[in-house]
């Protein structure tokens, strides 16, 4: 049974994660990485006993599964909700804890973040915002998920890792209405076209700054300074990485970064 052929059937029996993992005895994080896309290569003997688990639930257990369980549970997005043009009146009709972006009337789906991920991300805030708050600045940082209508029209709506808005102005009660002047995208490793490439340059012509991309499991940074057209530039966890938006005044020590989340790498 195919990784696809396993999300069909687990979406047949709308089985949960946590149903399958006492089932098939996998633990329920891999099991989310090798849905996600996160695991490429899952080992041969835990493939096996998820397909045993899927091809002998008896018949009767199958069933449609509800929407919001196929809205709600990853990359299972109905086939109807990417047909056709998309609004953002579209976006904000989704169940709540969809996971995608609108992309120039497009839904992108979106991979649960890992732990790691999620970390660089707090980190990197966390660092923005004591700059700003020891600066008496009018930036604000903010972390995922926040909502970004970038074009200022009704056909994206995206959220970045980590962005800066200095324009208080773009700030509303729901989302940022305009390009961030920074935004941190950490690389999905089941996704990494899409912050990559799509995002790159949708970000630029929108207006932002200044973008950074993180690669977690390369332990890389690729800086662009759009305002200055200047870039890419690649840095390293073991660097110093100055914020442009701010003339360099602000560094993002990702050595202290990497120190705090180093045992988080040798974890399955």
């Amino acid at each position: 049974m195919t990784i696809e052929e396993m999300k069909r059937r687990k979406r047949e029996l709308g089985y949960s994660f946590n149903k399958l993992s006492e089932l098939s005895g996998v633990p329920v994080g891999t099991l989310q990485k090798i849905f996600s896309g996160e695991t490429s290569s899952p080992r041969y003997n835990t493939i096996q006993a998820i397909s045993e688990v899927l091809s002998d639930a008896p018949a009767e257990e199958v069933h449609e599964p509800s929407e919001a369980f196929v809205l709600t549970s990853g990359k299972a997005l109905p086939d109807r909700y990417y047909e056709g043009e998309k609004t953002i009146d579209d976006y904000i009709a989704l169940p709540e804890g969809t996971r995608v972006e609108l992309i120039d009337g497009k839904f992108y789906d979106m991979a649960a973040p890992t732990t790691i991920h999620q970390s660089i991300s707090f980190e990197i805030c966390y660092l923005l915002k004591n700059y700003v708050s020891r600066n008496c600045g009018k930036c604000v940082p903010f972390v995922a998920p926040t909502d970004v209508q970038l074009d200022c029209d009704n056909k994206t709506m995206v959220q970045p890792d980590v962005l800066v808005v200095c324009d208080r102005d773009k700030i509303t009660k729901a989302r940022i209405v305009g390009a961030p002047d920074l935004v941190v995208e950490v690389i999905s490793p089941s996704n990494p076209i899409m912050d990559a490439m799509i995002k790159l340059f949708k970000y630029q012509k929108a207006g932002v700054r200044e973008y950074w991309i993180v690669y977690p499991d390369e332990k890389r940074v690729t800086v662009f300074d759009f305002a200055k057209n200047v870039g890419p530039q690649d840095y390293t966890f073991e660097d110093s990485i100055p914020v442009a938006i701010w003339d360099g005044k602000c560094e993002i020590d990702f050595s202290y970064i990497y120190s705090q989340i180093e045992f988080m790498y040798d974890k399955n």
